[in-house]
């Protein structure tokens, strides 16, 4: 079975919670990461923050073989990093067609006005890497010595897993509306962060997919330029709570109020049969922490019956609380 997890306006939607949660709870044999390191999925966990840029959320878990798959960008600094401060070590793979960044590719970026001021980019080299892959002059990991132990034929590796039963958690970076091709250009990432470009990221087909969750926050945010809908003043957001900061980069997050209808599209497009809502309890203080669906407040129930309703499919995960395990799952009330 392979569940694909998705990003649903621009990022930073909380899918290293969910998809931390979901590799906890399920233990998949392979956790494959997509996008790259201009993204970061912050988790916590027994007591201790993590902020994953290049790992799978997986990592957590002790036991799930980390793919990174050929259409992921890394950065072999902060991949040994986090493989050193996880103890993960011993469960990676590398495809052969990773690719790498430079500290060129940082500095080329950083160098660009239109990037640091038009788009907004976090400025971590990816695009210029990006570039660089479809000039057909990037490096890729097959190409460095010091990543050969790692290597693996990733897309062999997970559909050898789906066709022998086994569960598989393909991990995306960012949003539905960062995505290269169906965001809103130029205020866009360098890839396509649908569920179709994640697959091809990864190197599988759409028949793969078993289960294609989108992962929603209670409320919208978004880093750097382009428009958002209905943005309320980071004051206003102060005050409901909603102020957020950017794991990679720091910046304060922009700020609106969830958009069924938005929500609803984006399902559509990446043929979604699952969602997530995450920072529930930010909405409504009275869910914090709580693990039961029963045990939420009334008007917390009745604002994502209501969502489901407008959006078209079922809420299946609902995030309470910061940490990992602060989530309730209604996957098998649910989905049958």
């Amino acid at each position: 079975m392979l569940d694909l997890l998705l990003g649903g306006f621009y990022g930073d939607e909380g899918k290293g919670k969910i998809a931390s949660y979901l590799a906890i709870k399920d233990m998949p044999d392979i956790a494959v990461r997509t996008g790259s390191i201009n993204a970061g999925h912050t988790i916590m966990y027994n007591g201790k923050r993590y902020g994953l840029r290049s790992l799978p959320s997986a990592c957590l878990n002790g036991t799930s073989t980390l793919a990174m798959a050929p259409g992921a960008l890394i950065r072999r600094d902060v991949l040994f990093r986090e493989l050193e401060e996880t103890g993960s070590s011993t469960r990676l793979i590398i495809d052969p067609h990773t690719g790498v960044i430079t500290d060129q590719d940082v500095e080329e970026e950083r160098n660009s006005d239109h990037l640091k001021g038009t788009v907004g980019s976090t400025l971590q080299g990816v695009g210029s890497a990006e570039s660089k892959r479809i000039l057909r002059t990037l490096k890729l990991a097959k190409d460095y010595e010091e990543l050969a132990k790692y290597m693996a034929d990733v897309p062999d590796r997970v559909i050898s897993a789906l066709e022998d039963g086994k569960r598989v958690h393909v991990e995306a970076t960012q949003g539905h509306f960062l995505s290269l091709y169906h965001g809103e250009y130029p205020f866009v990432t360098s890839r396509n962060t649908t569920a179709s470009g994640v697959l091809s990221e990864v190197g599988i087909g759409p028949r793969y997919a078993d289960n294609i969750i989108m992962i929603f926050k209670a409320f919208i945010t978004r880093v750097g330029g382009g428009p958002l809908e209905g943005e309320i003043t980071h004051e206003e957001a102060k005050a409901l709570g909603a102020d957020e900061y950017g794991t990679v980069t720091g910046r304060a997050r922009r700020v609106s109020h969830f958009n069924p209808e938005v929500a609803k599209e984006v399902v559509r497009i990446n043929s979604a049969n699952q969602m997530a809502i995450t920072k529930l309890d930010v909405k409504f203080k009275g869910a914090y922490k709580i693990r039961d669906y029963s045990k939420l407040p009334g008007e917390a129930k009745e604002w994502i019956e209501k969502v489901e309703n407008e959006v078209g499919v079922p809420a299946t995960l609902l995030g309470t609380g910061e940490d990992t395990m602060d989530v309730i799952d209604r996957r098998e009330e649910l989905i049958k």
